[in-house]
């Protein structure tokens, strides 16, 4: 299982680390440079960019978790 997650969100400026061992989500504050850079510019212009990842929605809040929105 994958250690961490880095999190892009639609209309939301910069990236979030969200560490799974630890149960933490934090904003990503380093440089990016590299292969994440590049993604990240590809973001930058709408281009969707994931890797090992199968499942994953963005919510307004954690009440629509809870609200039974996925359930049956």
């Amino acid at each position: 299982m994958a250690g961490a997650v880095l999190i892009g969100i639609k209309g939301e400026e910069g990236l979030w680390l969200a560490d799974l061992q630890q149960g933490t989500v934090v904003r990503y504050t380093q440089p990016l440079t590299g292969d994440l850079a590049a993604a990240e510019s590809w973001r930058a212009k709408g281009i969707r960019v994931e890797k090992n990842v199968d499942f994953a929605v963005a919510l307004i809040s954690a009440s629509g978790v809870a609200s039974g929105l996925f359930e049956g």
